[in-house]
């Protein structure tokens, strides 16, 4: 592995009304488990927070606002796990979504899959927004 795993600056403006929180994702398609691989997840973020700064996705940083809640990734823990593609693979995808959610708190702990959160944020969501990123080693 390189880099220092932290996960990026994020911002963002312009929720639909009757938004309650934000939720953050980060997913590789790209991944050869055939249901591809979740990277990082955070849920419960306030209404009133427009962003999580450089390293938010480190749970010994305490950078994430009050009230928001990791649940593991597919590195079997919450918390943002970088890009890390086979050697010579082809370029993976790195899909960053934030999700407008209609729910203040989503029925959901943290050691809930990202299958189950993915399926309260399906049922919550009244907008989202995303962006990628590609890495090869």
């Amino acid at each position: 592995m390189k880099g220092d795993n932290q996960s990026p600056h994020l911002t963002w403006s312009g929720a639909p009304s009757g938004t309650k929180s934000f939720a953050v994702t980060c997913y590789d398609p790209d991944a050869p488990t055939g249901s591809g691989f979740w990277h990082w997840l955070v849920v419960n973020i306030p209404v009133t927070a427009t962003e999580l700064p450089l390293d938010a996705g480190n749970p010994q940083a305490g950078k994430l606002p009050a009230g928001a809640l990791q649940t593991p990734t597919d590195f079997g823990k919450p918390g943002y796990g970088g890009p890390c593609p086979p050697p010579n693979d082809h370029p993976h995808c790195y899909t960053f979504t934030i999700f407008a959610v209609s729910q203040e708190t989503l029925p959901v702990t943290s050691d809930t899959s990202a299958a189950v959160v993915g399926f309260n944020l399906n049922f919550n969501t009244l907008a989202k927004a995303a962006l990628m990123g590609l890495f090869k080693r």
